[in-house]
């Protein structure tokens, strides 16, 4: 298989909202509980690629191309003096679980951070999730500290963990 790392467009907003929304609807990884409409997201893309880098992978093969996961950094607060600041996100399908793609989006997303001006990278992650962690972790973010409860899904009080690098 080939895998390829673009930036995102509006355009493929549709099939990244058929990647996020399982997460939205049978998970507590994402705090949301509406599932995303393409236009929103595609409104997102838009956003969020004004600033930071918004990275898709796609897997090429003799039938076309399809994208399989998707990266993004977002800004960690509004106050000026958190503008070398981020907050990162990774999501896959369900198609591309083990395959290293997570490993693959977060290389490519942290390269392209390095380019501006961010310091801090910051991954919030709903727990447990032992699979986010590692790829953190592997990716060199280390653990800074759990808020708990913070977040309510499906009636379940959820805590969050955050990791952190610095580039």
């Amino acid at each position: 298989m080939t895998y390829i790392i673009r930036p995102a467009t509006p355009s493929d907003a549709a099939t990244i909202c058929d990647i996020y929304n399982p997460y939205v609807l049978n998970t507590a990884i994402t705090f949301e509980t509406i599932p995303v409409t393409p236009p929103e997201m595609a409104q997102r893309i838009t956003d969020i690629t004004a600033l930071f880098p918004w990275l898709v992978c796609i897997e090429k093969t003799t039938e076309g191309e399809q994208i399989l996961g998707y990266a993004y950094a977002t800004k960690w607060r509004t106050r000026a003096a958190y503008a070398h600041s981020v907050e990162s996100s990774v999501y896959l399908s369900d198609a591309a679980g083990g395959k290293g793609l997570g490993t693959l989006l977060y290389k490519a997303l942290l390269a392209e951070l390095r380019k501006l001006s961010v310091h801090a990278v910051i991954g919030g992650i709903a727990l447990p999730n032992p699979g986010s962690i590692a790829l953190h972790e592997k990716m060199g973010f280390e653990k800074v500290g759990v808020f708990r409860e913070v977040g309510k899904k499906t009636d379940t009080w959820l805590d969050v963990g955050y990791w952190q690098m610095f580039l």
